[in-house]
């Protein structure tokens, strides 16, 4: 376990889930707030978290963002698993979000699961639990699928909402070019990253102006962070060596930004016991941001907690200490 040091900060409602429930016409209330603090990760860098929990949680849940958004894009999601008595923390990747520090940069593949690995071991610590949920969305289901396969310790499920396993928007051959020459000369070059359009993520209007309006947003990556990204891809097949949890995957009907039939082909041809996979057919890319958001809310929590009850305590600890490590 690496050393960390974490910044305390006052506890609050957090204000994004509060404006987006008003939005959406929600008439119920959240009672969750969150503690704002700094994991110290593996090279010094101190990233930007939240932690939302009581004072006893029955379960802990680590929820990765994507490639553009940040902590505030799922805050509504993250406050209704806490009302639920889960606690889950949420970081802000490097170089994301509330991060100003090398904007959009990563060295390698390898230094985002040990980040990805260093935030387990603070949801863990925090929360008092040996096992834990992990909720991808977009990329952060590919980052969810890479840290799983690099290191599975007390993985209880996997979430993978619209993952970025298999893209269809993606860096164009001759942009793809550059980077790689950049890579030789200068690896924290920017470049565009190809999801400016907001009508990817949501048909609302309303969700469209947030995202426009939200100056947190990543517009451009290095030349550094897509090569690591890309690195990441390949090994991704090495899931069907894994030992199986259950894993519930979520679908957009209406997608623009990755391909479903792959995606879910790939999830199948695990034949995992346990896998569940959901489809919202008139929904685009940020569930999120669609609709009745509550539904998918609704069926996030449901699945975590048939996961939470389907093992005794004492196996999940056990289960957590002797599944193997396949890069080994």
């Amino acid at each position: 376990m690496v050393d960390r040091l974490i910044v305390p900060a006052v506890r609050r409602v957090g204000q994004y889930g509060v404006i987006r429930m008003r939005l959406q016409g929600m008439i119920f209330s959240v009672m969750a707030s969150y503690e704002e603090l700094t994991v110290t990760l593996p090279d010094g860098y101190e990233a930007y978290g939240r932690y939302w929990s009581d004072n006893s949680p029955h379960g802990a849940v680590l929820y990765q963002h994507g490639i553009q958004s940040h902590c505030d894009w799922y805050e509504s999601s993250a406050a209704w698993l806490a009302d639920a008595g889960y606690a889950v923390l949420q970081v802000d990747r490097r170089g994301c979000g509330r991060n100003p520090q090398n904007r959009g940069h990563a060295e390698s593949a390898d230094q985002l699961i040990a980040d990805a690995l260093v935030a387990r071991d603070e949801l863990l610590r925090r929360s008092g639990h040996s096992v834990y949920h992990a909720v991808g969305v977009s990329w952060g289901g590919k980052l969810v699928v890479r840290s799983y396969i690099a290191d599975p310790t007390g993985v209880q499920s996997l979430t993978l909402v619209t993952p970025g396993l298999f893209p269809l928007v993606g860096v164009s051959k001759p942009e793809m070019a550059k980077i790689g020459f950049a890579m030789i000369y200068e690896t924290q070059q920017r470049f565009d990253i190809p999801l400016d359009d907001v009508a990817f993520f949501t048909a609302d209007p309303r969700w469209q102006a947030f995202i426009n309006d939200d100056l947190l947003t990543l517009h451009q990556c290095t030349a550094g962070f897509f090569l690591a990204s890309r690195r990441m891809d390949k090994p991704i097949a090495k899931l069907g060596q894994c030992a199986s949890v259950s894993l519930h995957l979520f679908l957009a009907g209406d997608e623009r930004i990755i391909d479903n039939k792959k995606t879910a082909n790939f999830i199948d041809n695990l034949n995992w016991p346990g896998t569940k996979t959901t489809t919202y057919d008139s929904a685009r890319h940020s569930l999120e941001f669609e609709g009745d958001s509550t539904v998918y809310y609704r069926d996030l929590l449901a699945f975590i907690d048939q996961s939470e009850t389907a093992l005794p305590v004492d196996s999940r600890l056990t289960r957590s200490k002797t599944r193997s490590n396949p890069n080994s």
